[in-house]
This record gives structure tokens, C-alpha cells and sequence, in this order.
């Protein structure tokens, strides 16, 4: 994997991409103050059999300073840049929490580009799905960061998410990066989930015309994530895959399962070996 750094108006995103041989490319977008890190176990297994992309997103990590002006939309449109930029011209979107919300404005945007779209603990980004009040509160979460003592939610950030002992060590290492800092810890999420609700309000159609896969942890507890998942399933038909020991970063608790998930939904794009099962599945 080599870091590079792709400029925009708003400040530089860093990110990392190995190039391998075959059409598709496997894109990893991390959830809301996580970063690269994320994705290290995918990492490790895919690289060489795939072209890899991973970032830091727009204000994460290594790509601050970052100008927080920016829409969900613009994050996408930024995405595709860097896409284009490296001769990407099949990528498959495995999005953790507010990745699959970037996947999903990206299908928005550019539906003929997406060749495939693996959900990890996300939801839906139609606003058929959430309520006004979630609504609401999404648009007032950073004064909620800016006062909770940085202890607790460092606590309440690393065990809220994962529940095996790999991945709240590796939350918490990210968490570290804004450590001494919880005036950009709490500016990075609000902006975030304001920028999540703007999307939402925009009612768009947000239509997955690929071939899709969802997958969530059974100890998810963050937000309403496993009600979600349900709704989307139920609505759409896209397989949904249950982790029975997995929480919020589903791949990094179940490693292995989720890994082994996203090679068969690839190789399935890849050999195009008909329609793919449906029905929600435990692993």
C-alpha cells in the first residue's frame, strides 16, 4: 500500500492504494472517527489479489487540517476523483457505518461506476427510514461531544463499538489521535452526522442498482443499526449476513467471517455466476 495525498478545496486526503491485476478494485471507507486502521485484517487478506483503496477521511486522522464545510455529496464527488486519478474503473464499496453512507451518495451520483456495494454495520440513507427526532438529534450532537468527559467517551467510544479485545484496542488507538483534543473530536462528529441528516433530508432515491450485501453485527448497539439493517432487507431483498459475536465494527470482531464474506460477494461479481442467495443468514 502506498500513502498518497489528493488535494481539494477544503484541505489534502490522505490515502492508501496498492494496484493489482483485474478490473475490480476493493474500496474501504471507514465510519466516523475511525481511520485507515480500520481495515487492517481486510487489508492484509486482500492485498495482491485485488487493487486496494482505503483513506483517511476529509478531517480524519492525517488528512487535517480539514475545512468542515463539506456535504456527504462532496466527500463522494472527492472520492470519485481519487478513483478516476488511479484508473479505478470497477470499484466494489465496502463501507463501515458512515462509509456506507458515503457508498450509498456515491451510487447516487455515479450508479454506471459502482460494480458492487458491501454494507458493514450501516444503514439505509432514505429518509423513509429514521424518524424527525432522530433527525433532530443528529443535528445536535457536538455540543453532546464537546461536554461528556473525554474519559467516558473514550470508554464509552471504544466499548460501544466493538466487543472483542482487538477491536476496542484498535478503536481506542484511533480515539488517541484526538486525545488532548476533544474540541476537534466533537466538531469532526458533529459536522459528521449534521452532514449524515442534510443527506437524509435531501430524499433522494439513494438506490443500490448493483449487486449488494449487508452485514451486521447481533451485538450492534449503536444507534438503531440492527433496526435499520431489518428495514433495508426487508424493503429491498438485499442479502443481510447476522454476526452472532460481532458489535459495530463488525470486521473487526469477526475478522475471518467478514472477510471470507466479502471474497465470495466479489468473486461472484467477478464470475458472474448468477443471482446471489437472498434472505437474511446467520454466519
Amino acid at each position: 500500500m502506498v500513502e498518497k495525498i489528493y488535494q481539494t478545496a477544503n484541505g489534502p486526503i490522505h490515502y492508501w492504494f496498492s494496484k493489482a491485476g483485474g478490473s475490480l478494485a476493493l474500496v474501504f471507507l471507514p465510519g466516523l472517527t475511525a481511520d485507515h486502521r480500520l481495515f487492517d485484517k481486510q487489508i492484509a487478506y486482500f492485498e495482491g489479489k485485488y487493487s486496494i483503496f482505503v483513506w483517511d477521511a476529509p478531517g480524519h486522522a492525517a488528512s487535517w487540517p480539514f475545512e468542515l464545510t463539506f456535504s456527504l455529496m462532496d466527500k463522494a464527488r472527492w472520492l470519485d476523483g481519487i478513483l478516476t486519478a488511479e484508473g479505478v474503473e470497477a470499484p466494489v464499496i465496502i463501507g463501515q457505518s458512515m462509509g456506507g453512507y458515503v457508498g450509498q451518495a456515491y451510487a447516487q451520483l455515479f450508479p454506471g461506476k459502482l460494480k458492487g456495494f458491501v454494507s458493514i454495520d450501516s444503514a439505509p440513507l432514505q429518509r423513509k427510514y429514521v424518524t424527525a427526532a432522530e433527525i433532530w438529534m443528529l443535528k445536535r450532537m457536538e455540543p453532546v461531544y464537546r461536554h461528556f468527559p473525554w474519559k467516558l467517551l473514550l470508554k464509552s467510544g471504544t466499548n460501544g463499538v466493538a466487543v472483542s479485545e482487538y477491536g476496542r484496542q484498535l478503536m481506542r488507538g484511533m480515539m488517541a489521535a484526538y486525545d488532548g483534543s476533544q474540541e476537534r473530536y466533537a466538531k469532526l462528529s458533529g459536522h459528521g452526522f449534521r452532514m449524515l441528516a442534510e443527506a437524509m433530508e435531501a430524499d433522494l432515491p439513494y438506490q443500490i442498482r448493483c449487486p449488494a450485501l449487508l452485514v451486521c453485527g447481533e451485538k450492534d448497539r449503536a444507534g438503531s443499526c440492527i433496526r435499520y439493517n431489518k428495514a433495508w432487507h426487508k424493503n429491498t431483498g438485499i442479502r443481510l449476513v447476522w454476526l452472532p459475536s460481532a458489535g459495530h465494527n463488525s470486521n473487526t470482531d469477526a475478522p475471518e467471517q467478514v472477510n471470507m464474506l466479502i471474497e465470495e460477494f466479489v468473486q461472484s461479481i467477478g464470475s458472474q455466476i448468477g443471482p446471489r442467495p437472498q434472505g437474511q443468514h446467520k454466519f
